[in-house]
């Protein structure tokens, strides 16, 4: 299924236009070698939801890899706003992206005092329909390199395991290293047993999510304990629920996994609870 159309302005380097006229050099070390990093924002009613969090994590992204923020936090802010509005406003999701800037030539080194790239770009936001929330996934042995909690550009990996989702019907590929859960190709993943529920910690090899920490904190407000534990291939298969939670997805129920049903194979009932409070936490 092809994913939704972008809105017709975007941002680049200070300026803002219609997508249609964006350009940036053949150069780039963000097309050349993936050298930049990215955020994806969730915005409901013209708010972004969890924007200190998100520009906390680009800080940090650029700052692993060493690139300058080109922008404080008001200045993101101010560059967000004004694009939220240049599309009309109401809901959308905005994607960012800094890469190190346009070199003089092509050289895995990099110099100092290259000039970032901004680029920014806003993309219809589907409503929620609990209804139509249900994903199925499949499982798939984790490739990437060992720093994946850097949101870098360079995604290879992560798109050829969408796209065994994709050629195999299904939703999601989530990801085993080792016989241990690690994260999805484009979402964390969470589960639920005994009725808590159950995240991996934090490291190197997962994306530090920043919905999953909002997911948290609706389940804890609806009863659910919280736990952190390394999560087995065989803890996931037999969960009672398996959540994916991301920026433009909120929380969604996986009801199958490699075929084979979560549970009942229908969202379950801890997922509403949560999925209910994160609906009404973003139409408030």
């Amino acid at each position: 299924m092809a994913g939704p159309t972008t809105l017709p302005i975007a941002a680049l380097d200070g300026h803002f236009l219609p997508i249609a006229e964006a350009r940036i050099s053949p150069l780039d070390r963000g097309f050349l070698f993936g050298d930049g990093v990215y955020e994806v924002v969730a915005v409901y009613g013209g708010r972004p939801l969890l924007i200190d969090e998100h520009l906390a994590r680009l800080q940090r992204s650029l700052r692993e890899l060493g690139i300058a923020n080109p922008h404080g936090d008001d200045g993101w802010r101010a560059l967000l706003t004004e694009l939220v509005e240049r599309n009309g406003g109401g809901d959308m999701g905005l994607y960012l992206q800094v890469t190190r800037g346009a070199d003089r030539g092509r050289d895995h080194g990099f110099p100092a005092g290259l000039a970032p790239t901004v680029f920014a770009m806003a993309t219809p936001l589907r409503p929620f329909d609990p209804d139509r929330a249900a994903v199925s996934a499949i499982t798939a042995a984790d490739p990437r390199w060992g720093r994946c909690d850097i949101k870098t550009t360079s995604l290879i990996a992560n798109v050829l395991l969408r796209q065994q989702a994709v050629a195999a019907g299904a939703g999601e590929t989530i990801l085993l290293r080792d016989g241990w859960l690690t994260e999805g190709s484009g979402s964390t993943v969470v589960i639920i047993e005994r009725g808590d529920l159950v995240a991996r910690p934090e490291g190197h090899d997962v994306l530090p999510g920043t919905t999953i920490r909002l997911v948290r904190a609706l389940a804890e407000a609806c009863g659910i304990r919280y736990r952190e534990e390394a999560i087995s291939e065989a803890r996931l298969r037999a969960a009672a629920e398996i959540w994916l939670t991301a920026a433009l997805r909120g929380v969604a129920p996986v009801t199958r996994l490699d075929g084979a049903a979560v549970g009942s194979g229908e969202p379950g009932p801890l997922w509403r609870k949560v999925a209910e409070a994160y609906e009404l936490l973003n139409r408030s």
